[in-house]
């Protein structure tokens, strides 16, 4: 398992390749689809975001209140990424982004947008949102809370060894389309 620790350069993406297993300590912002769709349509991110060199979780984690006012995540699995493909790639280029973290894969304009601008795609193992949650050592802030509601709100986490695998890469690898073809030669052998 390689390390994957912010900050999140080009040149430490572009040097992933896809299969490779990382664990990734940093800050992460989450964002499902009411984010993607409003930075596609223009809007501006919350004073004091930035996404540039950073890594985008497709997560709408469930957060708790504690007594002392602080955030606790008890949840933190991902989401279907490929609702986001039609705006992924051009949140990767205009915030500078260098990873995307979820389940399920996304398509050749997600890809694109990684070859071009030094990115990668993460995919972390669904069906396991209490272990991943455990990885959050800290949530130091939420926007847009009112805006989206909590799901659909940017939370800003603080992350130590979250697992992932790179299952799209900045060379145009694409495990998910490996799949794909794979899947479809096996059943046109079967028809």
């Amino acid at each position: 398992m390689k390390e994957l620790k912010a900050p999140f350069t080009e040149e430490t993406m572009r040097a992933l390749k896809v299969g490779d297993e990382v664990a990734i300590t940093g800050v992460v912002f989450t964002g499902r689809d009411a984010v993607h769709k409003y930075l596609h349509e223009g809007g501006a991110l919350p004073e004091g975001v930035s996404l540039r060199d950073g890594i985008i979780y497709h997560c709408g984690p469930v957060v708790m209140k504690e007594p002392d006012g602080s955030w606790k995540v008890t949840a933190a699995g991902p989401t279907t990424s490929i609702r986001e493909e039609p705006y992924q790639g051009q949140v990767i280029r205009d915030f500078g982004l260098r990873g995307v973290i979820g389940k399920g894969g996304m398509g050749e304009r997600t890809l694109a947008a990684c070859k071009e601008h030094g990115c990668v795609y993460l995919h972390a193992v669904g069906g396991a949102a209490q272990v991943l949650a455990e990885c959050v050592k800290r949530v130091r802030n939420v926007y847009f809370l009112e805006k989206f509601g909590s799901p659909e709100a940017i939370w800003e986490l603080e992350v130590e060894s979250l697992p992932a695998v790179v299952t799209m890469d900045s060379h145009g690898g694409s495990l998910h389309r490996e799949v794909m073809a794979a899947s479809s030669a096996a059943l046109a052998e079967r028809v």
